[in-house]
């Protein structure tokens, strides 16, 4: 979207009035990001690389300058001209902060800073503020990123219980099925990916682009042959076992995997009249495996229905755990799906003997799109500011919601080496730097220095990430 090109216009109206709004004498200021409670007691930090390198990584030209100067003109409000040249003539047009922040894929407590920024030029001390936000909107792809690995904790606990397999069956237990479902491609392709730190399994095509564009992934997540309602329905009622034979006949390989919706009609009678009876034996010697897709009624209900009629027609072993594992058929259930329902469609079926093995989950607008900043109660806010060479405190205390209370302060989240807790604390106003800091005993500085200067400092791969989030328990 070439018209959305110029960083200098991917803000805020009021914020272009904002340099003239702070005390006289100041020469720097600091910022931090955090999660101030919501859903999940805890985050998945990830998206800053990408919009570091989306929005950051090319300098503004003078250009910009002019254009940004002109619309805002005439919106009606002031705009720094003198300071945005500035850059453009100093520092080549790149933006003169230090960003500061939890490697991506680390799994950290709310309340505290995952992310600080930091002006680098005294004659640029508002930028920060400037690049709030742009910088905020990563709320978005950690809010996914915690969705999805919540569901995950979730799954894998069913998992251990009843699996002989437990973290190889994991990686594909829900499936990304939200791309229709979100505001924009752009949204799919930075949701879809931040699901991609937990799982393998995508139908969100922009997600894999956004995976390979900016953090290193070739091929980040899989999908396999499904069928839809039309694919099925466009044979008529009457021709219904005709289209999941012709699905058999298409896909259905040694080895492979095939998705058929089923419930188009009636979803029990497909399974004991088509599936269990005249296409049992198809199915069967085909050597794949058939995952019949139930998509209406109460998931609960529907998918422990499924797999006992299933279990009639096909049979079962009981694994090492003496859960039940059907032959020949799986099942997925991608409606009405969200990380409530997971849990009780899993302690249904395990309940009844059930391996989680037989299920796997889809996942669309609960992933993608049933989500906003206030999920999290994310927020980006000034700590402090330098004013006439001395650092203050700058924070929020409103009277009516103490929620609201920011922090205080040059901030560093600090990690327990032995304990693995973080803690967020404030650097001595008399310290030059955050370097400057004394350590409290047994802690690390749990940040690194992502951004400086226009310089990307640490470029990862999606591989590390997910390792670090994998590792990563309630």
């Amino acid at each position: 979207m070439h018209y959305l090109d110029n960083l200098l216009l991917n803000t805020d109206s009021y914020k272009a009035s904002h340099w003239l709004q702070y005390p006289p004498g100041t020469d720097a200021t600091f910022f931090y990001v955090e999660s101030r409670g919501g859903l999940y007691d805890r985050t998945v930090f990830f998206g800053l690389q990408a919009l570091l390198k989306e929005y950051l990584a090319k300098p503004i030209t003078h250009a910009d300058v002019d254009t940004a100067r002109d619309l805002f003109a005439a919106h009606g409000v002031p705009f720094n001209e003198d300071g945005w040249r500035y850059i453009v003539d100093q520092h080549d047009g790149l933006m003169p902060i230090r960003i500061r922040a939890v490697p991506e894929g680390t799994v950290v407590p709310v309340h505290n800073a995952l992310m600080t920024i930091e002006s680098n030029d005294p004659n640029a001390f508002w930028v920060p503020s400037y690049l709030e936000t742009m910088l905020l909107r990563i709320w978005y792809p950690v809010t996914v990123a915690t969705i999805s690995w919540h569901a995950k904790q979730t799954i894998r606990q069913f998992l251990e219980r009843t699996s002989d397999d437990p973290e190889g069956q994991l990686p594909f237990k829900l499936h990304d099925f939200g791309s229709r479902g979100v505001s924009s491609l752009e949204s799919a392709a930075i949701g879809g990916a931040a699901h991609l730190v937990n799982f393998l399994g995508t139908d969100t095509v922009s997600a894999l682009l956004y995976a390979r564009a900016f953090y290193h992934a070739p091929m980040a997540g899989y999908s396999i042959p499904a069928a839809e309602h039309s694919t099925i329905t466009s044979w008529g009622r009457d021709g219904e076992v005709e289209a999941y034979r012709n699905m058999l006949a298409q896909f259905a390989k040694p080895g492979a995997l095939v998705a058929v919706v089923s419930d188009s009609y009636d979803i029990y009678h497909a399974i004991t009249e088509h599936w269990g009876t005249t296409l049992r034996q198809q199915v069967i010697d085909s050597g794949a495996t058939v995952v019949i897709r139930p998509d209406s009624g109460d998931p609960v209900t529907v998918v422990l229905k499924c797999l006992q009629l299933l279990d009639e027609a096909f049979g079962h072993t009981v694994n090492g755990k003496g859960y039940k594992v059907l032959n020949h058929v799986r099942v997925i259930q991608g409606d009405g799906v969200n990380p409530t329902s997971i849990g009780e469609i899993l302690e249904s079926i395990t309940t009844a003997g059930y391996a989680a093995d037989n299920l796997a989950f889809g996942m669309g607008g609960a992933l993608l799109q049933r989500l906003d900043r206030d999920t999290q109660k994310f927020a980006l806010k000034c700590s402090a500011a330098r004013v006439n060479g001395r650092w203050i405190d700058v924070y929020k205390d409103p009277v009516t919601d103490s929620g609201k209370q920011s922090k205080r302060g040059r901030l560093r989240l600090l990690r327990h080496r032995e304990y693995g807790q973080f803690r967020t604390v404030p650097v001595p106003a008399t310290a030059a730097s955050l370097a400057d800091m004394e350590m409290p005993l047994g802690f690390e500085d749990a940040m690194v220095t992502v951004w400086e200067n226009g310089q990307l400092l640490h470029d990862e791969a999606l591989e590390q990430i997910r390792g670090r989030a994998n590792t990563a328990r309630l």
